[in-house]
């Protein structure tokens, strides 16, 4: 992603000269600031230091300062000092440039700044600096003020001041946040974590919204179930229901990826919703676990967790998925003398499998497919339970779309980050956590 320049002001100073060029009122919409200077004043020396003002404030700098003149180089700290200008001495109508950064203006945090300065002579070397510094103040910034550190800026002195917003050069999207990336039709943002969407206009957009996925049992545990996933592109999306695109304002949208439920000793837990504007795709079920003489159910959630095993009653049930968003998680299997499996969660776009007694099978359900992102890919598959290893070796399979595998007493998977999978379902130990979720927004060019 590229930066967007945008010149905020340019000060010229005229005939007279002036002691100093001051920007006042800076506007707080941008992410970064840049000042690009070329300067010239009316004492004697070749070159001199140009030291900044910020909001009145000529105190808490500190700097460190690297300088050389192309046959020796040397090191100082020298507080304020921003930029470089030449002197009377100088070669006739020379001036020096200067380009001055500060990041984060507006934030509450101290703010630093970097500096390239370069003084310019035609009859001798030139003497070239680079600057690190820092004003140590919480307060956004809201006007900077550039003096010589002698004498005054004399005629055809410039200085451009420049609002940094992160905005791509390329000027096809049409709203922030996110990482953007493009391709010949649309233009996507995609949140790995949480932020704000904030459209530029009105506009329609398609959306992704998954859910972070359940975790899996731990105690014969089941798999975790799919975080909730709600879509607009596909050829279903989760639960099978295909949702209609969004018209949107020139607002600020907040958008929150939800974390992956833990794994659990006993029950995983649930992950966390995802929310994008007014949509909110539900977390997933954690797993179930073992029960004498009953097995413990799997939570119910975007997509259910998969059934704890039973010693002799009733397996745990698989939870409940939301109508829109997802499955439910698989059954878990009945002891009865022979070594049964822990149910699968559920996922996106398939029931979790339920347990049995005489088979391999506690794989989770299959995510969905969808190309949002550009490319299709598989989100929210559900995490596959725990297997028991006699006489059976095998181990529930996540789903497609991010599930974790399960396994007996090691071998359990986490769910995969940003896909909204579940976790996988173990014994005696803990089982895999959820996928983190993920938000993905994109609009025609």
């Amino acid at each position: 992603m590229a930066n967007t320049f945008k010149k905020i002001q340019t000060i010229t100073v005229g005939a007279g000269g002036a002691a100093s060029i001051d920007f006042t009122s800076i506007p707080q919409t941008y992410t970064d600031l840049k000042i690009v200077l070329s300067a010239r004043h009316t004492t004697s020396e070749t070159s001199n230091d140009v030291l900044a003002t910020i909001n009145s404030s000529t105190s808490n700098f500190t700097a460190r300062r690297v300088y050389g003149s192309g046959s020796s180089a040397a090191s100082d700290t020298n507080a304020r000092v921003v930029g470089m200008t030449v002197g009377a001495s100088a070669t006739a109508s020379v001036f020096g440039n200067s380009e001055v950064y500060f990041p984060n203006y507006t934030s509450s945090n101290y703010k630093s700044y970097s500096a390239d300065l370069v003084g310019e002579n035609n009859a001798s070397t030139a003497y070239q600096i680079l600057i690190a510094g820092l004003w140590s103040n919480t307060a956004a910034i809201t006007s900077i003020s550039l003096a010589p550190g002698s004498g005054s800026f004399v005629q055809y002195t410039t200085a451009t001041l420049y609002g940094v917003s992160n905005v791509p050069a390329a000027g096809n999207a049409k709203a922030t946040g996110g990482i953007i990336t493009y391709d010949d039709t649309y233009v996507y943002h995609t949140f790995p974590w949480s932020g704000t969407f904030t459209p530029l206009s009105n506009l329609t957009a398609d959306y992704l919204v998954v859910a972070g996925g359940g975790g899996g049992g731990g105690s014969q545990g089941g798999g975790g179930g799919a975080g909730g996933l709600r879509c607009t592109v596909g050829a279903t999306g989760g639960g099978g229901t295909l949702e209609s695109a969004l018209s949107l304002t020139a607002t600020a949208y907040t958008v929150t990826v939800g974390a992956g439920g833990n794994g659990g000793t006993s029950a995983g837990s649930n992950g966390s919703n995802s929310v994008f504007g007014s949509i909110t795709s539900t977390g997933g079920g954690g797993g179930g676990y073992y029960g004498a003489p009953n097995g413990f159910a799997g939570s119910s959630g975007g997509s259910g967790g998969g059934g704890g095993n039973a010693e002799s009653g009733t397996a745990g049930a698989g939870g409940a998925g939301t109508s829109n968003q997802g499955y439910a998680g698989g059954a878990g299997g009945v002891r009865s003398g022979t070594y049964p499996t822990s149910g699968g969660g559920g996922g996106a776009g398939a029931v979790g499998q339920a347990g049995a007694q005489s088979a391999d099978s506690a794989d989770g359900g299959i995510g969905v497919a969808t190309t949002i992102s550009g490319s299709s890919t598989y989100y929210a598959g559900g995490g596959g339970g725990w297997i028991s290893n006699v006489p059976y070796t095998g181990a529930g399979i996540g789903g497609t779309g991010g599930g974790g595998n399960g396994g007996n007493t090691s071998g359990a998977t986490a769910g995969t980050a940003n896909t909204g999978g579940g976790g996988g379902g173990i014994n005696s130990t803990t089982g895999g956590a959820g996928g983190s979720g993920i938000v993905i927004v994109r609009y025609a060019k």
